[in-house]
């Protein structure tokens, strides 16, 4: 337990509380034995001759190529060299690319000064589920305008790919 010591000056008495090596306000835990190699959930279910234990989920390590989805990065740097090799401007894509990551970066300090100015953030969020409201009343609770945003769409993808 925790003891008391008192130092004494001249004319006052300060009381340190005196704080045991080990202190933490998390819980003491048993460690967790390994015991089994794999983790299994019992459920008891009623089948027509009475009680069955059924395993609900069972997973185990496996260092199989069958089961994992690995990728090959020599095959993705080889496709990545040929497609920047296959471009002509490349300084194009450079700047565009610098653009972006400078206005993602302009957009999280200004979403950063909104946060900070008391009362906005709410009145922001509002706004944004006000539109979303209006959205799917517009364009998706019905048919006919489900639609038309997906012809709207189409155009759009026609207009960015230069089709149209």
């Amino acid at each position: 337990m925790a003891t008391m010591t008192v130092a004494a000056s001249s004319s006052m008495a300060v009381m340190i509380p005196r704080v045991p090596a080990r202190c933490s306000a998390v819980p003491y835990l048993p460690p967790r034995s390994f015991g089994r190699s794999s983790f299994t959930v019992p459920v008891k279910l009623l089948s027509g001759n009475g009680l069955q234990k059924v395993q609900l989920m069972k997973t185990r390590a496996s260092s199989s190529d069958e089961t994992s989805t690995s990728i090959d990065t020599n095959e993705l740097f080889t496709d990545l060299k040929e497609k920047w090799d296959g471009l002509e401007n490349k300084s194009t894509v450079i700047i565009y690319g610098g653009g972006a990551i400078v206005a993602v970066w302009l957009s999280s300090i200004v979403v950063g000064a909104i946060n900070s100015v008391p009362l906005l953030p709410k009145v922001m969020e509002l706004v944004g589920l006000g539109y979303t409201g209006w959205f799917v009343y517009r364009y998706l609770l019905f048919k006919s305008s489900r639609k038309e945003l997906a012809e709207d769409i189409d155009s759009l993808k026609k207009k960015i790919a230069g089709t149209e």
